[in-house]
């Protein structure tokens, strides 16, 4: 079965998420700087790390996107009930 390691950044709506997408292309800051100083989520504290996660694990919008990304890749704001998401794709096995 295949596995995606993902990070996230969380927030409340698509104006912020936008904003932060282009402060993650125009700063030095890495993903997972930003994750700690903007995420909403639990998993801010660390990085928006998320582990490596499989099919079902998560809800539909944000896991289709997770599996059809390159590794590396950082995706547009994507909408799920808990908010939008930047989403980063950090490995799969």
């Amino acid at each position: 079965m295949t596995e995606v390691r993902a990070r996230h950044i969380l927030v409340d709506n698509e104006e912020h998420a936008k904003q932060i997408k282009l402060e993650l292309e125009r700063s030095d800051k890495t993903f997972a700087q930003l994750a700690k100083e903007k995420s909403e989520g639990p998993s801010g504290d660390d990085g928006g790390d998320l582990g490596f996660f499989g099919r079902g694990d998560m809800v539909k919008p944000f896991e289709k996107k997770a599996f059809e990304m390159d590794v590396g890749e950082v995706s547009e704001p994507v909408k799920t009930d808990f908010g939008w998401h930047i989403i980063k794709k950090e490995d799969e096995r």
